[in-house]
């Protein structure tokens, strides 16, 4: 059995956000689900693991006045996801300031499914 090394509860989203590369522009997939450790984005293609990403979730609510939240993250785990057209890809979030620390605990509080 495969240890758990989460820390916090996944919090899926009530809609998905759009997360772009911060350093092409393109588009790299939907965010799914999220905590301040990390995030969870579905994509048309498999993500490579172990790779150091700048990325970009586009901030399409009334949250806030910004238009985007940065952040680095590492990919950690791509797999086929419930819907097979798709790819399930886990991040650990690098380095976040207190602002972004804030702002994902916003978005987290405003779009997270309850439970």
């Amino acid at each position: 059995m495969m240890a758990e090394y989460r820390t916090k509860k996944r919090r899926h989203l009530l809609y998905y956000l759009t997360v772009i590369d911060g350093e092409t522009e393109e588009p790299v997939g939907f965010l799914v689900d999220i905590t301040t450790n990390g995030l969870m984005i579905m994509s048309d293609a498999p993500i490579e693991t172990e790779k150091f990403f700048h990325l970009k979730i586009l901030l399409q609510t009334e949250l806030t006045e910004k238009e985007y939240l940065n952040f680095d993250a590492v990919s950690k785990r791509s797999v086929k996801g419930v819907n097979s057209d798709f790819y399930d890809t886990g991040f650990e979030l690098i380095d976040l300031t207190r602002e972004d620390f804030k702002e994902i605990e916003e978005i987290i509080e405003a779009l997270g499914l309850r439970d």
